[in-house]
């Protein structure tokens, strides 16, 4: 590898090299992508659904609902349980969306002390737009690797996640 190729994760394993030369870093090198990755694509992604009026987390939980079928409708159990949220943490983000008018809790029918969460027409529009973006903005980071590529590196990426603590 040239030096014009290399990248700050690049530096990192070559300082390590340096000090620990008995040392195999390039599990270091392979999480280290995965992080500043994520988190330049995670940065992005918020930036592309603020413009649509919700934050990242908000997006999650009106696209559970889009995901889940018609008729779009979950209870607050179910969405804390896909999203790995807390009810307190869940609670607040209904607050605000049920406000934005893009969700609605209604009594469940089938348990007296239980509610459902519906999207609304306007959260449908707004969620299949925002979801359109988000992908767009995920195909120009993967913009640089050949369709190929894409499909080995997310069969590889699936076989790193089973094996993950």
């Amino acid at each position: 590898m040239t030096e014009a190729n290399k990248d700050a994760v690049d530096a990192i394993t070559d300082q390590w090299h340096a000090v620990r030369p008995d040392l195999d870093t390039v599990p270091m090198a392979v999480f280290g992508r995965i992080n500043r990755i994520a988190r330049a694509i995670s940065d992005e992604m918020e930036r592309t659904y603020n413009r649509y009026g919700v934050s990242l987390g908000e997006f999650d939980v009106v696209a559970t609902l889009r995901r889940s079928g018609v008729p779009y409708t979950l209870s607050p159990r179910q969405l804390s349980a896909t999203l790995m949220l807390t009810s307190g943490g869940m609670t607040g983000r209904l607050d605000k969306l049920e406000k934005a008018g893009l969700l609605c809790r209604n009594p469940d029918p089938n348990d007296r002390r239980g509610l459902q969460v519906t999207i609304t027409e306007r959260g449908l529009k707004l969620i299949d737009e925002a979801v359109a973006a988000g992908l767009e903005v995920q195909r120009a980071a993967l913009a640089g690797l050949e369709d190929e590529e894409v499909t080995a590196l997310s069969g590889l990426l699936r076989k790193l996640m089973a094996g993950a603590p």
